[in-house]
This record gives C-alpha cells, structure tokens and sequence, in this order.
C-alpha cells in the first residue's frame, strides 16, 4: 500500500534531525526543469507562479543559485504547510519513520515524486503551472507516467496493488490516468455535512490528509481497511456515502445518525 500527498507551497531547509537519504529517483529531470526555470526572467517566473513581487524575487535567486545535488533536507521535514504540521514528521518515532519511508510518496512538480528521506532544497513549482519542456507543453506531459510507474514498481502479478490517495486533485492527475488493471486506487474526501450535502473546504482537508498520515504510520497500517477507523478532528467514516474506492469521512457523523 502506497499513500501519495502533495507538497506544499512554503518550504525551509531542517538537516538537523537526522540525515537525510538519498536523491530522489527522478533527480535527471528535475535537474533538467531547474535548468529551464533559471534561464527564465523574473517576469516570466511571476507570470508561471501566479506570485507576488516578493516570493517572485526569493525563487529567482533561488533558481540562479540552486544545486540539486548539494540538497541536504529530508523531503517531509522540508514542507511547512497545514497538512505537514497536523501530520508532525519532526514528532514522529523511529517506527513511524520506517513506515512512512516503505509507504508514503510526496508528488511534486519539480522532482515528480519523492520518498521522505530523499534529499531537496526549497523550490517553488506547482505541477499545475503552465511549464513547457521542449514538446511537453506542460508539466502532466513533461512526467507522462513517471509517478504512476515508481509507485507500482514491484507489482506482484496476481497480486493488488493500492494506491490510497491523500493528494489534492492538482496532484492526483498526476497519477490518475493511467491506472491499470490490479491496481485499486482508493480516495479519501473530508467534508462536513450540509443541507444532506458534504461540503469540502479546503483548509480542514488539509489538516485531515495530515492527521491521516500520522493517523496510519502510528498503526503501520497496510491495508486500506484500517482507514476507516480514522476518527480524529471530529471525523468519522461515514460507509452510506462512500463507494469501494471513495472513502468518504464526516464531521459531526454522531449528531447525524438516525
């Protein structure tokens, strides 16, 4: 079982808690994108980024300077964003390390997937900007089926492989199109209910996807089974909503049962 989530925009480097592993797969082209994205100019950059001035100028010198290969920050511990705190990695044990390295990938635009020890540097690069690389016109073409193939690397004939996808759909179109047959892709929504609606806001489904990680690595979870015991932020499975591969999690499931 594999869980995909995605990387967030705010990143800081953090090699002081244990060293990081080793580069990540795809370290050739995401070399290969840093290359087009210095040679841009500022102009273009905020244009790509949809930034302000200030985060436009940090990424610029960011770019001019950067090396890949000089990265010394674990991927988890790099991202800052809501679903990274409420899944707390600095916190976690050295089991639940161990299972977070067997289990979850970050999908990224900039290094296409990452384990969470793989070593990066801070970046902006969102994988739905529009990036063309030669006759790539954007970055869903330029990594193609990359992802999808490391994540099912080693698949068993016979045997089913899952997917479960804690990943924003940004990033789940990364993945998602190229499913093949014995593979079970298994997608959890976070909402609350609302005039016999789920309604998904964006902030707490971050914070959700975050609590799901720490939630599964502190039971070393390995089937998609053990998802459906997830009650924490107030959320409950809510079976009547959901479908075999759409695992659907309410707020306030208690006040709702007949």
């Amino acid at each position: 079982m594999k869980l995909i989530i995605s990387p967030a925009k705010r990143m800081e480097e953090c090699d002081d808690l244990f060293e990081a592993g080793g580069f990540p797969v795809y370290l050739s082209q995401a070399q290969a994108l840093c290359g087009r994205l210095r040679e841009m100019t500022k102009e273009e950059l905020q244009k790509l980024f949809g930034a302000n001035d200030k985060i436009t100028h940090e990424n610029f010198l960011r770019y001019q300077r950067m090396n890949l290969t000089r990265a010394r920050t674990p991927a988890l511990l790099a991202y800052i964003g809501i679903q990274y705190q409420y899944m707390a990695p600095k916190l976690f044990s050295e089991r639940q390390w161990d299972y977070v390295r067997e289990h979850l990938r970050i999908l990224s635009g900039l290094y296409g997937i990452l384990k969470p020890d793989d070593r990066v540097t801070p970046y902006r690069l969102e994988m739905q900007a529009k990036l063309s690389m030669g006759e790539k016109r954007d970055l869903y073409a330029f990594w193609g089926d990359f992802l999808y193939r490391e994540l099912t690397k080693g698949q068993q004939p016979g045997k089913e492989t899952v997917i479960v996808n804690l990943a924003s759909v940004e990033y789940s179109r990364a993945v998602e199109p190229y499913l093949a047959p014995g593979v079970r892709f298994v997608t959890c929504v976070f909402g609350t209910l609302k005039d016999g609606s789920v309604k998904v806001k964006a902030t707490e489904a971050k914070m959700a996807r975050g609590e799901m990680v720490r939630f599964l690595a502190e039971r070393e979870a390995k089937e998609p089974q053990t998802l459906k015991e997830f009650d924490r932020l107030g959320y409950r499975y809510e079976p009547e909503r959901s479908k075999p591969d759409l695992f659907v999690f309410v707020k306030g499931k208690d006040h709702i049962r007949n």
